[in-house]
């Protein structure tokens, strides 16, 4: 087969792998970092890392761990850079990252994946692999780069620590955003809901970007990203809510009698100007996956 047949057989297979794969992705990488979104976040960098080496993929191979094994180092890097960022601030003044949460969680395997966030991560992702996704030995060994033996002693090292249960963590809380920020958020929410783009524009930073995962990536400036609400026919309004306790917008749908929440965007705010948006529109495994969805007082 010539290399450009070889190529789109490689491809064809990757959109295959990843529409069914797509979800248990999300859900390995948000219990490794703590978060469903930053979960979100690492999984598309990671699928696009994996496309771009697409190439040098052994085709005799299956796809799946290839993309797990590439998932995981992101989730690792993440790990690290974060650890280094929090050291760096913990030296200057108080923090001003966001520690997961870790709300109580429904279910024993809810449980499990909530409490390996308080292990180290080889462990962490050794206990996941294996109790979580049931993923053999040597397929673990193989995904975290390791060996069997080196496996083994990981998963008897992490299941000790969770012996006590999550009746003995110590719960965190997210803190609350800056005065500041919730009226940003407060006047955001506000003139979106009234259709007010002009407003609205008026609240976010000139070099701004916007990201809806899956679909699109660039500056707001001149990106189609409000037209498509103002043109949604169903029933909508945005509101102040959290996911797994952190701050976010939740895009409620109307049913019958109740508002439901349909999707999870996130704004990233410097001084008086929002700096970007998320828009998790279009990956429904991202609500899926949270524990926590809520509303919040002010809405």
């Amino acid at each position: 087969m010539n290399p450009a047949g070889l190529y789109e057989v490689k491809y064809l297979a990757f959109l295959e792998t990843i529409s069914h794969l797509r979800p248990r992705l999300h859900r390995y990488c948000a219990r490794m970092v703590g978060s469903v979104l930053d979960g979100e976040d690492i999984v598309q960098d990671a699928l696009f890392h994996a496309y771009r080496k697409l190439d040098a993929f052994d085709e005799t191979k299956p796809l799946g761990p290839w993309l797990f094994r590439i998932a995981h180092n992101q989730c690792i890097d993440f790990l690290r850079h974060r650890g280094v960022r929090r050291a760096a601030e913990a030296e200057v003044s108080a923090p001003d990252w966001i520690a997961p949460v870790e709300p109580q969680a429904q279910g024993i395997g809810h449980a499990l994946e909530r409490i390996v966030l308080t292990l180290p991560p080889k462990e962490r992702a050794c206990v996941l692999l294996k109790d979580v996704f049931d993923y053999s030995l040597e397929e673990i060994a193989d995904l975290v780069d390791s060996t069997v033996g080196g496996v083994k002693a990981a998963l008897n090292r992490g299941r000790s620590k969770l012996i006590p249960g999550p009746d003995k963590r110590a719960l965190t809380k997210r803190p609350a955003p800056t005065e500041e920020t919730a009226r940003l958020r407060d006047l955001y929410v506000d003139r979106f809901n009234r259709h007010d783009w002009d407003g609205v524009r008026e609240l976010i930073a000139a070099d701004a970007r916007v990201i809806v995962a899956d679909r699109f990536a660039g500056p707001v400036e001149g990106a189609p990203y409000f037209g498509r609400y103002a043109r949604l026919t169903t029933s909508w309004r945005l509101a102040p809510g959290e996911v797994d306790g952190e701050p976010v917008l939740l895009v409620l749908e109307s049913g019958a009698d109740v508002w439901t929440p349909h999707a999870i965007v996130r704004l990233t705010a410097s001084g008086q100007r929002i700096q970007s948006i998320v828009d998790y529109t279009h990956c429904p495994w991202v609500l899926a996956a949270a524990d926590i969805v809520r509303l919040t007082e002010s809405s």
